[in-house]
């Protein structure tokens, strides 16, 4: 996917997927003038990219329903037939309208010892198709819908996930209602549907998956120029892979709170784009696993998130204490992720340098005391390990970073992490929340060392090329239980209108 490179400097992108070329940081940014803002998704005049949905003014976003296509109105700004496909008036007046979207992604992922255990490579040969349409009945009313397909091929492939191989999913579907009252724009949002309002390492759609991470449920809002707050009460979807008969709301698990956000004023430390998001969560789940035990939890979260630009520099800070009750256990654990970077010259494509720090507490997972082992409700799990390998459950890491354009339409992306065990009685654990078997009776803390690359070839605002690597040198915490380094190429197109 393309990356924004407006975006790079203007702050629309969050830093911590900007660092290890995430899929938010490939957007491109189509130079499309927007219109006069309008009770939308977006909300009010609270800035589009602040507001959560995780929005990407004038080009395309994560969420397609987040983009705002209203310009289209005008055929002097398209610049292809697709262009027409963005708003397709459905009265005279043009306030019924219609907006497709698309996307075909194909892709091949190669990993050397897979699980870290020595086996025979494997080779995954995915695609994606998405779909959607956004029905906009007046400026108060849409309708979203979205369905997509997962299919993989290749060798050592074991069994799947659905969020890999899926016939047809309804991927979202959901209807908005908005409004304003007393200059405060209020709206609600019921349905299946993606959510982003938060740190990145905690909510993410995790669009590396070939079919995205949704929710279900209802999310309401209250925005006016600097101030918001939006509550949310979800489920996520159980996917199945054959159809869509067998994607259902999950019982067993719930995500519910709420987010604040303010935007800061743009005179603070001598020009600024600042956003603070406060928030209180709670996430239930009747099957929660540590130490090879499964019972009910309920864990809360409660921290905030300061991100933006300053000047040349960018941040992405955020802190949560998390608390509650697993089985028998009190929880009590922290996470703290710290990423920045500084931009060394005017241009939008000028190099960045910068580096990332992130604390996530460990301990008590085998059920010695309180559980310590901190939790990510659905976050970016990329962010650590291409192959899925490292999540933030008692993790410490030290990353610095680059990024830089070689020529012409490529961004370049790399970073070497150092990473480690908060407690090295409990586990290493991977992103899918399972530990390493084994890890807990090894006493070093040192888990690996990361390098990683990824190269993005942008071709057009609509088509780009994809290339990563990836090198986890399995330190002593993993090499005495038995695992293994391993290697990971990937490379994929995609397309999208």
């Amino acid at each position: 996917m393309p990356i924004a490179l407006r975006a790079l400097a203007g702050g629309t992108v969050p830093l911590a997927l900007l660092l290890t070329g995430g899929a938010a940081a490939a957007q491109a940014v189509r130079e499309v003038p927007a219109p006069a803002p309008q009770d939308k998704a977006g909300g009010g005049s609270y800035p589009a990219a602040g507001a959560g949905d995780g929005a990407v003014p004038g080009g395309y976003s994560l969420s397609r329903w987040a983009e705002d296509w209203r310009a289209m109105r005008d055929p002097a700004r398209r610049d292809d037939p697709l262009d027409r496909l963005k708003f397709l008036p459905l009265d005279a007046d043009g306030d019924i309208y219609l907006t497709l979207s698309g996307e075909a992604r194909l892709r091949v992922n190669l990993t050397s010892n897979p699980g870290l255990r020595a086996a025979p490579h494997q080779r995954q040969d995915i695609n994606r198709l998405v779909a959607g349409a956004d029905l906009h009945l007046g400026p108060h009313l849409r309708l979203y819908g979205e369905v997509a397909h997962g299919g993989i091929s290749g060798r050592e492939l074991g069994v799947p996930a659905a969020s890999l191989r899926n016939d047809l999913v309804f991927q979202q579907y959901f209807v908005e209602a908005t409004a304003e009252l007393g200059g405060v724009a209020i709206g609600a949002r019921y349905g299946r549907q993606e959510f982003t309002d938060g740190p990145n390492l905690l909510v993410s759609q995790r669009d590396n998956n070939t079919i995205r991470y949704t929710l279900n449920g209802v999310r309401a809002w209250a925005r006016s120029s600097s101030l918001r707050v939006d509550l949310f009460d979800l489920r996520p979807t159980a996917y199945g892979d054959l159809g869509p008969d067998d994607d259902v709301n999950d019982p067993a698990r719930r995500f519910s709170g709420v987010t604040f956000g303010i935007a800061l004023p743009k005179t603070w430390l001598g020009g600024s784009k600042l956003y603070l998001d406060p928030f209180l969560w709670r996430r239930r789940n009747d099957v929660g696993a540590w130490g090879g035990r499964v019972g009910p939890a309920r864990r809360y979260y409660a921290g905030a998130r300061l991100w933006g630009d300053v000047g040349r520099v960018a941040v992405d800070w955020s802190v949560n204490h998390q608390w509650g009750r697993y089985i028998g256990q009190d929880i009590d654990a922290w996470q703290a992720f710290f990423a920045q970077s500084y931009r060394l010259g005017k241009s939008a494509t000028a190099p960045r340098i910068g580096f990332h720090a992130d604390y996530a507490s460990g301990g008590g997972g085998y059920g010695d005391g309180r559980l310590r082992n901190a939790y990510a409700p659905f976050g970016n799990n990329i962010y650590y390990s291409y192959q899925l390998f490292l999540t933030p459950s008692n993790l410490i890491t030290v990353a610095p970073t680059l990024a830089f354009s070689p020529v012409k339409g490529v961004r370049l992306t790399a970073e070497y992490e150092l990473a480690w065990r908060d407690d090295a009685r409990d586990a290493v654990y991977r992103a899918n929340g399972q530990p390493f078997a084994g890890t807990q009776k090894v006493a070093d803390r040192k888990i690996a060392d990361v390098s990683r690359a990824q190269l993005v070839w942008t071709i057009s605002p609509r088509l780009s090329v994809t290339g990563r690597y990836e090198h986890l040198a399995a330190g002593p915490s993993l090499a005495k239980a038995g695992y293994r380094s391993s290697d990971f190429l990937s490379g994929w197109v995609s397309f999208r209108f």
